[in-house]
């Protein structure tokens, strides 16, 4: 299936690769990762030459034991990259885990912005991205992972403009409010950009990275395809699954189910529930311990019936933070189990070290409720090891509603971690749960699981990015190129009379805030007159501006000028004439209600043309004027509907004017009028495709800016338009 999707090697790029170096007594050994990302990716890298590029977690001193280690990681098709003391500290421990990692998961204040650690973290991205440089050929996919690398993909998009590049982020990306907060937001953001396909676990998270990059980079997006520097990128939400039949097979093999037989001889017919977390604030740990001491507060008579098994597996707790969070933690349970312990009964046993496949799969099995309450995860995979470990026994997994995974495991108990009464409340039902209604609840859930396990999630994610690919080269054959350049100056070369139809915003100007400004500039006026002079050609500006303007602006020229999309026009500096009999009576109807909007939004203006009325919100903060421009929209036209009316949505703009009002009417006109061997239009919105669809069959028609277009061919800027049209005339 891998080799359907890429032509050629997959290079996959994490901070970890998929196994551990240990040094113990001067000597290292390999020790093999049992997770997620190792499982499900493990048989793909290996196929047709592919390599992982990662850490192998341990800090190597001497080169030669470098030497000897790189030697025989190439052989299994991993690329170790190693680094130093201070890397690990600055880049890793530093900015990724001080600094990204507390604002990904909303806790800013445990951020902190560093200056040496944003240093460290550019070094050590450009270190990895420079190890895939040296390994990536035309026609590799590479995929990197999560937020330690965020700046790698355009590292190598600036090496490797034509690669095939997706960017997953397996921790949740946080709203706009909060990434703000980051001093280097730019940086990062314009990194994760040089991918061409950018996963993430939830819906959610795809909308705050969309959220963030119209509001910090101004880039704009449509129905998540994003445009940004020439290229169509996609952001995606793909669930993360797990290795389904791993999970729900081993319970059944012979040492889980020895341990599973002693755990629950102990447990003397007492319910057992567990946790089990990494040491991290984001989990959620202190609230869910709260609320279990709730619990057995409200309902007294579950004393002594159950116990809960609370596993921490250590991480990170040299960190100030964490070790705080550990003693507050350390605490609670002492509280706890000295509150409310008899002598033959402990509420709660606390573990704190790591554990075996073999011992995790018994306590999944023997465990009749599980606690997953995270503050904030990106999806949560314990919870669904849990649900597929569930092969033998019934249970109730108890999920907050804060892990991504809550939007897949629907018929879990789903609660708010921050409730302690709630989760009391949900501990108690599930004790009360019949097996039929738990038995049930797991089958629905495991299938879910089964469905779009860790190899699905694999196999979709890089399905897509592939199809990502073929689209960009598919939109690439119709870009305009130097070999297509060549062709149209013959094709300019060979005509006797030539004919131009040009948009001015966003085709000969860039769009500006204050629709003023987007004066001509002297190279513009230049390329205008030199195109004038020469008498084979007879150019057309057609806009949605208002005469006035358009008559100052081209003064001097000779050429035709159609303004307000065809309500008026105007022969080489002759008479303005009007296209058709348009009136304004319903003008006192519709400017009420844009004056209305205009108050609810700030930073939106009216403009009154003749024969149209145009609601601006080129100034107003991004998220609130789509959500007005989708609301007026929306309005309008239910007012519109018997007046003869249109409302055309613009880039920042929704126009009210009359139906007889088109691009294109007036185009045919010219047309009819003045027959050409060389036809040319450019646009750049949807007013624009009116004139397209008026073009005879062989004109060169052309949209600035990429998207669906009934023009032949496109290019990305005024600046290439203006660009092709001096080329034209070379």
């Amino acid at each position: 299936m891998a080799e359907s999707m890429t032509q050629g090697k997959l290079i996959i790029v994490s901070n970890r690769l998929p196994i551990k170096i240990e040094i113990k007594k001067k000597q290292w050994q390999i020790k093999t990762s049992e997770g997620g990302l190792a499982t499900g990716l493990g048989s793909f890298y290996r196929e047709k030459g592919g390599i992982w590029i990662g850490w192998p977690g341990a800090q190597i001193k001497s080169e030669s034991t470098e030497a000897e280690i790189k030697l025989t990681l190439r052989q299994q098709g991993l690329e170790p990259i190693f680094l130093t003391h201070a890397e690990i500290n600055d880049y890793y421990e530093g900015f990724s885990n001080r600094t990204l990692w507390p604002l990904c998961h909303y806790f800013p204040s445990y951020a902190s912005y560093s200056e040496k650690n944003w240093q460290a973290y550019q070094s050590v991205n450009k270190k990895f991205a420079e190890a895939v440089m040296k390994v990536a050929k035309p026609g590799d996919t590479i995929w990197i992972h999560d937020y330690q690398l965020m700046l790698v993909p355009q590292l190598i998009r600036q090496q490797l403009p034509d690669v095939s590049i997706g960017y997953f982020q397996h921790i949740p990306f946080p709203s706009y409010e909060v990434f703000r907060l980051i001093p280097w937001r730019n940086e990062l953001l314009t990194g994760m950009l040089g991918a061409d396909l950018i996963g993430f676990h939830t819906y959610d998270d795809v909308r705050h990275f969309i959220s963030a990059i119209l509001r910090i980079l101004d880039v704009q997006s449509n129905m998540n395809v994003i445009e940004f520097e020439k290229r169509l990128i996609t952001a995606e939400a793909f669930p993360m699954g797990i290795d389904y039949d791993k999970y729900f097979n081993h319970v059944k093999s012979t040492n889980t189910q020895k341990y599973s037989r002693k755990i629950i001889a102990q447990l003397e017919g007492k319910k057992l529930v567990i946790s089990i977390d990494r040491l991290d604030y984001s989990k959620g740990i202190v609230q869910r311990l709260k609320g279990y001491e709730c619990f057995l507060r409200n309902y007294p008579q579950y004393r002594e019936k159950v116990i809960y098994y609370q596993l921490i597996v250590p991480s990170r707790d040299k960190v100030l933070e964490y070790d705080r969070l550990k003693q507050e933690i350390d605490k609670l349970v002492s509280h706890i189990n000295a509150e409310y312990s008899s002598l033959s009964w402990q509420p709660i046993q606390y573990f704190y070290r790591a554990w075996s496949f073999d011992m995790l799969s018994a306590l999944y099995n023997a465990a009749d409720i599980a606690l997953v309450t995270p503050l904030r995860d990106g999806m949560n995979l314990v919870c669904k090891e849990y649900i597929a470990s569930k092969s033998l026994r019934p249970g109730v997994l108890i999920l907050s509603e804060m892990a991504g995974a809550a939007r897949e495991l629907t018929e879990a108990t789903i609660i708010n971690p921050n409730d302690e009464q709630g989760l009391a409340e949900a501990i108690a039902e599930a004790l009360r749960m019949p097996d039929t209604e738990q038995e049930q609840r797991i089958k629905i859930m495991q299938q879910t699981l089964k469905k779009f396990d860790i190899h699905i999630w694999v196999n979709n994610f890089l399905m897509h990015l592939n199809s990502i690919k073929q689209q960009q080269i598919k939109l690439s054959t119709r870009r305009i190129n130097q070999d297509i350049m060549i062709i149209f100056r013959k094709m300019y070369q060979n005509a006797n009379k030539r004919i131009f139809f040009l948009d001015y915003d966003g085709t000969l100007v860039p769009f500006q805030k204050d629709p003023q400004k987007a004066i001509p500039t002297e190279h513009l006026l230049s390329i205008l007159k030199k195109l004038t002079e020469m008498p084979q050609n007879h150019l057309v500006i057609i806009s949605g501006r208002q005469k006035n303007q358009l008559e100052k602006w081209m003064q001097g020229l000779h050429l035709d000028i159609i303004a307000e999309h065809g309500a008026w026009y105007r022969e080489d500096n002759g008479e303005w004439e009007k296209n058709e009999d348009l009136s304004n009576y319903w003008k006192k109807d519709i400017r009420p209600v844009l004056e209305q909007f205009e108050i609810r939004t700030p930073g939106s203006f009216i403009e009154e043309k003749d024969f149209s009325l145009v609601w601006h919100y080129r100034k107003v903060e991004s998220s609130l004027g789509e959500l007005r421009a989708k609301e007026i929209t929306a309005h309008l036209k239910y007012l519109v509907a018997d007046k003869g009316l249109q409302v055309l949505e613009g880039h920042k703009v929704i126009e009210v004017k009359s139906a007889l009002i088109n691009k294109g009417k007036s185009v045919q006109k010219w047309l009819d009028r003045f027959p050409a061997e060389f036809h040319l239009a450019m646009g750049d919105d949807t007013t624009d495709e009116d004139t397209f669809m008026a073009m005879p069959k062989g004109a060169i028609t052309i949209k600035v800016g990429q998207g669906m277009s009934r023009a032949a061919y496109y290019i990305s800027t005024p600046e290439e338009a203006l660009n092709l049209l001096a080329e034209l005339i070379e």
